[in-house]
């Protein structure tokens, strides 16, 4: 998936209140962009980081910017933006590029079920119908290691609990971790950041909740999807 617009190199200079960057472009200007982004972005928003923005010209949004990667500096990005991975994943799904998941060529978005939820992907076709949740991973403490989630997340385990009465229903159901990284070879649990977060994923996995994790080809260009990662999880 391209970005729609080009985007620009800036410095970080402060996140703060969750959805708000104070950046500083190549120019000098000081800037404000949108941080879709609702964890803690731990290691990820450090001052003076090098980061990418991607402009708009839309007069219905109040900022003319938004933080879409991390620029390590070293041939490595993350991708910050939590709301582009269902974007691109619909896409890869739609066009059988998940072999996993490739029996269920009807795919639906922001489908309710459960109590009050509303599931990222319900997928239809052969078998029984195919729920599934996707987590954007970004965290990473020990070098090749990504882990989720970042901070404790209690909508996390109510999604863990959802798609296990999905398979006691009779359905199938998958937790598709999606690493926003490109510096990681593999993909764990931060247990000792939600400890009851690790917990609802073992019952999941105990009941039938199925694990997929997938990389991704990042660069200022765009975002794609990569291949199947070894989970420990």
């Amino acid at each position: 998936m391209r970005f729609p617009t080009p985007l620009v190199p800036a410095r970080l200079i402060r996140r703060y209140k969750r959805f708000l960057a104070d950046c500083r472009l190549e120019d000098g200007r000081e800037v404000t962009a949108h941080c879709a982004n609702p964890g803690s972005m731990m290691g990820l928003k450090d001052e003076g980081l090098r980061i990418w923005l991607e402009p708009n010209d839309d007069a219905k949004k109040k900022l003319d910017y938004g933080w879409r990667l991390v620029d390590h500096e070293n041939g490595h990005f993350t991708g910050v933006d939590t709301s582009l991975p269902n974007r691109m994943l619909r896409a890869a799904f739609e066009a059988h590029e998940v072999s996993e998941l490739a029996e269920h060529p009807n795919v639906r978005a922001e489908v309710k079920y459960g109590e009050n939820s509303r599931v990222d992907f319900l997928m239809t076709g052969a078998g029984p119908d195919c729920y599934v949740e996707v987590k954007s991973v970004t965290l990473c403490r020990t070098p090749g290691l990504a882990e989720f989630p970042d901070s404790v997340t209690a909508r996390g385990t109510k999604h863990l609990e959802e798609l296990t009465r999905m398979v006691q229903a009779g359905h199938r159901a998958v937790m598709f971790y999606l690493v926003q990284r490109t510096d990681c070879t593999h993909m764990d649990l931060a247990r000792d950041i939600d400890a009851t977060y690790g917990a609802a994923y073992a019952l999941a996995k105990a009941a039938g909740v199925e694990t997929l994790c997938y990389d991704t080809v990042i660069t200022p260009d765009g975002i794609t999807l990569g291949s199947p990662l070894a989970s420990l999880a």
